[in-house]
């Protein structure tokens, strides 16, 4: 049973002349509750893994045939979302098929199923696409014979490549992009490419769009250089785990959006036991979203938007700083590029963990104030108000973090983040929460070393809210003012990436 639940829309309404929106499409990303195979470390033969499979291609068809009525002329499908996860190298052998690049290859496998032996997955996905005539994106298991005796060689011993793989295929059922996950997490029933794969397609609809999959969002190699090349447009297969108070899905896919100034398509898998929820169709100027709260029916769901197509041209330029927001001159607040010289309050500070990061943090002790937190020298500055009285009784703090993050990944950050804490104990600021009461108007800011700066507001109840405004400036100061929040404020976040310091 598939319901419609709730859908969280909102829209950035003023656009300048200069970016007005020539044309559209209709999207659709799938939030997949997936059957999984109940013991993933007992190799299958591959009739059984068919078998697994098709449990799940059936829910992607009935899916595809509802995106395809509402119009949608593409549709999004999760990393994993046939066969699942938690394989070793070995038990996923069933479910791999060899596919073809599209680059060497023109080949529809919905009208020459017979071409290629072993590929009853890629021939479903294809006649999928073709019944339905829209464009499909679907992620699978993909096997790449090499020689291990070439020289030189990274072939797997075993003499063939085990890849986390994208597939696209046309409205006409042909195949035109695949790609090769390039960052795994955790993953080993696969191999990462010997190079990342900068890959794209194009269609009749909207142009250009690039792929990546999951921990892919995090790294420069390949989204950010897509990014660079001029793709706007960007689909993101996901199994991503949640992790509050800076990377819940929701709250990083908005902030990419807005901070790269792309749109991202985002299925990912639904699975309560590994925290896994949040599907989006984000854009610079508006969001359609899917949280599951606690309590909800463990359930895929399909969204379905029409968004912009968005011009090339438009690369660099940051909507959510648009000249037709106006700024707040109220007095107590600064919003000019010399808020981290102002005076500020030197409130104690004091050591937590956040994402098993060593914030320095700073409690908010005052109705309104002005306050600097540094880690090192890296300091974020924030100005802030209470609107309402009522929950003032929650704690929340200023916290800096400038560092390489080493857990669960790698990869160096500069990080600014207004918090609430966990409870009324400072120790419990950088806990994860999800419900607030507070509403504050505040401007974060920072002076970050890299202009890859991803910035985010999450209130209560896993609600996204669009930044009042953002603001870059040439020597690397971000700042991100919001008011008139429209529930309790859990997060806004200003996440800086310094891919140029990132260590293998």
């Amino acid at each position: 049973m598939f319901s419609f639940g709730t859908v969280f829309t909102f829209a950035l309404l003023l656009i300048p002349p200069t970016e007005a929106v020539d044309s559209s499409y209709v999207a659709a990303v799938y939030e997949h509750n997936l059957i999984l195979n109940p013991d993933p470390r007992v190799p299958l033969s591959r009739l059984e893994a068919l078998q697994h499979l098709q449990k799940n291609l059936d829910i992607f068809e009935v899916q595809a045939a509802r995106a395809a009525q509402q119009g949608a002329q593409i549709i999004v499908f999760p990393e994993d979302g046939l066969h699942g996860f938690n394989f070793s190298r070995t038990s996923i052998s069933a479910y791999l098929e060899t596919v073809p690049d599209p680059e060497q290859e023109s080949w529809n496998p919905c009208l020459e199923p017979l071409r290629h032996n072993n590929t009853e997955v890629l021939q479903q996905l294809s006649c999928m696409a073709r019944r339905n005539n829209l464009y499909l994106v679907a992620n699978m298991a993909d096997l790449q014979p090499c020689s291990v005796s070439a020289a030189p060689s990274s072939c797997p011993p075993d003499g063939r490549w085990q890849f986390n793989t994208n597939v696209v295929f046309r409205s006409d059922g042909l195949l035109v992009a695949r790609y090769h996950k390039y960052n795994l997490y955790f993953e080993a029933a696969f191999d990462a490419p010997p190079e990342p794969e900068i890959v794209t397609f194009d269609t009749p609809f909207a142009g250009k769009f690039g792929l990546i999959t999951c921990f892919d969002i995090l790294f420069q190699e390949p989204t950010v250089i897509l990014v660079e090349k001029g793709v706007r447009q960007i689909i993101f297969p996901a199994a991503w785990m949640n992790q509050l108070p800076l990377l819940d899905i929701i709250q990083f896919q908005r902030a990419f959006s807005l901070g790269a100034n792309v749109t991202l398509l985002a299925a990912n898998i639904r699975n309560d036991q590994l925290i896994m929820t949040g599907s989006g169709i984000y854009t610079p100027f508006s969001a359609t979203y899917h949280h599951a709260q606690k309590g909800d029916p463990e359930e895929g769901r399909l969204l379905v938007a029409r968004v912009p197509v968005l011009d090339p041209e438009w690369l660099g330029h940051n909507a959510a700083s648009s000249e037709a927001a106006a700024v707040d001159e109220s007095p107590g607040y600064c919003y000019s590029d010399t808020c981290l010289d102002s005076p500020a309050s030197t409130a104690p500070v004091f050591v937590s963990s956040m994402m098993y990061d060593p914030f320095t943090f700073a409690l908010l002790n005052a109705t309104d104030g002005e306050m600097r937190v540094c880690n090192g020298t890296f300091c974020c500055y924030l100005q802030y108000r209470w609107v309402e009285e009522t929950g003032r009784s929650e704690l929340y703090a200023l916290g800096a973090f400038d560092g390489t993050h080493t857990v669960n990944g790698r990869y160096a950050v500069q990080v600014c983040a207004l918090v609430r804490c966990a409870g009324s104990d400072a120790s419990s600021c950088g806990q994860e929460v999800d419900e607030a009461e507070s509403k504050l108007d505040f401007m974060l800011e920072g002076k970050f070393a890299s202009r890859h700066v991803y910035p985010s507001v999450l209130s209560s109840g896993m609600v996204l809210e669009q930044p009042e405004r953002v603001e870059a400036a040439a020597d690397g100061r971000v700042s991100l003012k919001h008011s008139s929040v429209m529930g309790g404020l859990v997060t806004a976040c200003l996440y800086g990436r310094m891919y140029h310091l990132d260590t293998a």
